[in-house]
Formats: structure tokens, C-alpha cells, sequence
């Protein structure tokens, strides 16, 4: 444990960003654990919360900006998003409009959610405030909670 430590002392705010960023466009994963872990290390949870949500709404962004684009090679090979996800987050879109980017934050329709914005050629502006305060509440959430246990 204590080289794990090191390591985030290290390498903490870095492997956040990326790891957060990582996790919402082309790759799989998941940044709770990090964050979580970084929590109960005793770093500045407004930084490690600030971190995280920067990083996955620029992760997010991305998204927004491979579907504006029309990149389907992208959003179905790399992205794992397929045309099931993809046509339900356009109904998100078509039933509850701009508040539906707040949700980006949920696992398994949130990139497809980013990536129909894009697709939709939905207002960045818009996009950019609904999905930041997605991400933020999500990171802000999972902080809170670890410091419960």
C-alpha cells in the first residue's frame, strides 16, 4: 500500500486526468476507483473532484466532436456505442432536449448521450453546461460518499 501511495503522490493528479478522460470516449473505463482512492489518501477533495470532471467533460467533448463529424467508424468500432444506444439517446434528445446531457455521467448511455449531441449537431454552448454540471455532480457524488465509509 505504501508504494501505491507513492505512486499517487507521484502521479496522482496526472493518472486522474487521464484516466477520467480515458473513460469517456473510446475506452472502457472506469475513474471512480481512483477517485476514491485518492479521497481516503488525504488529497484535496475539491482538487481530485475538479480533476476528475474537467478531464471527463473534455473526454466527453470529444465524443460530442467524433459524432459531429459523422465518424461512424469511430462511434461503433472504438467506442463500443452501437446503433441501439445511439437511437435511444436521440430519443433522450427528441423527449427531454437539453437537460438530457446532464445525464451524460451514466454508465452505459452517457458517451452515446455525448455522441448523439454531436450527431444532432446539438448547441455547444448548451452541451457544454449540461454536461459539465453531469460530470461534476457525478465526481462530486462518488467523493462524498467515499468519505461516508
Amino acid at each position: 500500500m505504501v508504494d501505491l501511495m507513492l505512486l499517487l503522490t507521484d502521479y496522482g493528479y496526472i493518472s486522474l486526468f487521464v484516466t477520467s478522460f480515458l473513460a469517456s470516449t473510446i475506452l472502457p473505463l472506469g475513474s471512480e476507483g481512483l477517485l476514491v482512492l485518492m479521497v481516503l489518501g488525504n488529497f484535496n477533495v475539491h482538487s481530485v473532484v475538479l480533476v476528475a470532471s474537467i478531464a471527463n467533460f473534455l473526454g466527453a467533448c470529444t465524443s460530442y466532436y467524433i459524432g459531429l463529424k459523422g465518424r461512424t467508424l469511430l462511434i461503433s468500432k472504438y467506442m463500443k456505442i452501437s446503433d441501439k444506444q445511439l437511437k435511444r439517446a436521440e430519443a433522450y434528445f427528441g423527449k427531454y432536449g437539453a437537460i438530457s446531457l446532464f445525464f451524460t455521467w451514466l454508465p452505459g448511455i452517457g458517451d452515446a448521450i455525448a455522441v448523439a449531441g454531436g450527431v444532432l449537431h446539438y448547441s455547444f454552448s448548451q452541451f457544454v453546461i449540461f454536461v459539465f454540471l453531469g460530470k461534476l455532480f457525478r465526481y462530486a457524488a462518488v467523493a462524498y460518499f467515499a468519505i461516508q465509509i
